[in-house]
């Protein structure tokens, strides 16, 4: 490691610019790893492949780590924010949009067209890209790969080489620190690791990432899922009480005393891709309010059609009569809407304050859901429920939802949208702990406006279209649903005026009546007076 230390401070020509002859050898390395996948995937064979998958895979890794300390460990410690414009990656330039398309591409194949990378159908042995992988799925698991084997193991590559360089990038930075390597462990140990050693010890239960929870784990509710872990015995029981536990019971007490952060920046894998591979795209995402407008309406139109969806997923199972589960389709709809009256009465009793004009809002929402499970119940058959199959509705959840919108655009378009696209318009679990942090979470970020000199750091670095300077300008708390608690922000501020904190709910929704220049029409405002 280089000990000199770069004290320029040039605005014409940023360091960023250049790479050292270390970092060129690096992406050297890093090129010929994804080189050979390529050619894996165009069904080039190579002898050992035990052998070359790991020359492959340390290629990645290796070349990423190396570029990483030549471009963090010859600076000083602190802000990194020099050139993030004048790069062609991170700016919409020439290879962002050609890394976009070749994500897209990737993620288009994987969830539809599969034997495109060699996976086998009705027996056969694998081929390509995915038969490149057979020999580290034969050690963990003692099975051929699968093409969400092969995803699996380049996802936790991606969260652990690029979660080095985040580590190098916000060394400064302890809570930055603590936070990269919580998803590092999670996406090894909870996503990829245990799953597998799951399948060795007991085969008849279903996959299980244990940090997804309902709805990102869509699939936990349906029929071959349920049946699974009830003939598992008893770990598989268990599981199944574990994931509703997880959804009704300890996500809210952690999100009350937490905020959402405590998963979307701590434990979830979306999250944990976006902050490491996808840092440095977050600057891109947008700050318009005709933006977060539409984040508003489209990620609560998706958390709608996620509870209408899981609902008639488990009711086209269910029976009349008490068969396989000892729920009717009776009990289970009454159950449904009992528990989100509930809800929704509990909301507008004690906490209509805090929801303003959105009240209304919620209300439509909710009378949608009612109306749309009564006319579920009172319309359906044994065989169509909203008039459509009930095997093509059941799909339509992990097609639409979990295929197309958190894998093709979600993670496809970080070159493009920025890195947390699926978090803001499209997760439905961040929209339900997003109410909760909005309502009753001790969580907000705090601001100091008088030591804000207006830098614009904190916004352009929030990945989740949040103008936080606008905020600060005000020395209002940040009390947002989409915020997920990254403390990136606060990490830029050259001045320290935000604050991650947990405190007593008295006082955290603090708008401040200071009146700028352009949140309002001042002669308008004098007029009216």
């Amino acid at each position: 490691m280089s000990n000199k230390l770069n004290h320029s401070m040039s605005l014409a020509k940023p360091d960023a610019l250049n790479i050292t002859v270390k970092q060129k050898l690096a992406l050297g390395l890093g090129l010929v790893g994804l080189l050979i996948l390529a050619l894996a995937l165009f069904n080039v064979t190579f002898p050992y492949k035990s052998i070359v998958l790991w020359l492959t895979l340390g290629l990645i890794a290796i070349g990423t780590i190396l570029y990483s300390r030549g471009a963090y460990l010859t600076k000083l410690e602190g802000i990194k924010n020099d050139g993030t414009w004048f790069k062609s990656i991170s700016s919409r330039g020439f290879w962002g949009w050609s890394a976009g398309i070749i994500l897209t591409a990737f993620y288009i194949i994987l969830y539809f067209y599969p034997e495109y990378l060699g996976l086998g159908k009705d027996g056969a042995e694998n081929t390509g890209l995915i038969s490149l992988f057979d020999p580290l799925s034969q050690l963990l698991s003692g099975r051929n790969a699968s093409q969400w084997f092969v995803y699996g193991t380049l996802y936790t590559l991606a969260i652990l080489a690029f979660g080095y360089k985040f580590l190098l990038k916000y060394r400064h930075n302890r809570y930055q620190q603590l936070r990269t390597v919580s998803v590092m462990f999670f996406q090894l140990a909870f996503a990829f690791l245990i799953p597998e050693f799951m399948y060795v010890m007991n085969n008849d239960l279903p996959y299980y990432d244990l940090k997804s929870v309902w709805p990102l784990n869509y699939y936990i509710f349906d029929e071959w899922s349920v049946k699974g872990f009830l003939n598992a015995g008893n770990i598989g029981l268990a599981l199944l009480v574990f994931g509703v536990l997880s959804i009704f019971v300890i996500t809210p007490i952690l999100t009350y005393k937490f905020g959402k952060r405590w998963y979307c920046s701590w434990v979830c894998g979306c999250g944990g891709l976006a902050e490491t591979a996808g840092d440095s795209f977050r600057q891109l995402s947008s700050k318009k309010l005709s933006a977060w407008r539409l984040e508003r309406w489209l990620i609560h139109f998706v958390l709608v059609f996620s509870v209408v969806m899981t609902t008639a997923m488990v009711y086209t199972y269910l029976g009349y009569k008490s068969n396989d589960f000892w729920l009717t389709r009776g009990v289970f709809i009454t159950l449904v809407i009992a528990f989100l009256t509930l809800i929704f009465a509990g909301v507008m009793a004690y906490k209509r304050k805090e929801l303003g004009k959105d009240a209304k809002y919620g209300a439509i929402g909710y009378f949608a859901v009612i109306a749309l499970l009564l006319i579920m119940h009172y319309t359906g058959t044994t065989d169509q429920l909203f008039y459509i199959k009930s095997g093509s509705l059941r799909s339509a959840y992990g097609i639409y939802i979990g295929s197309i919108f958190s894998g093709v655009i979600g993670t496809g378009f970080y070159p493009i949208l920025g890195s947390r696209a699926w978090c803001r318009f499209g997760c439905p679990m961040a929209a339900i702990l997003g109410f909760q942090q909005r309502l009753f979470s001790k969580f907000r970020i705090t601001t100091n406006g008088g030591q804000c000199i207006s830098c614009g750091n904190c916004s352009t670095y929030c990945e989740m279209g949040i103008d936080v300077r606008a905020y600060a300008q005000k020395g209002e708390n940040i009390v947002r649903s989409s915020c997920v608690g990254c403390g990136i922000c606060s990490a830029v501020c050259p001045r320290g005026v935000l604050k991650l904190e947990n405190d007593n709910m008295k006082g955290r929704i603090n708008p401040n009546e200071i009146l700028l220049g352009n949140d309002v029409d001042l002669m308008k405002l004098v007029n009216e007076k």
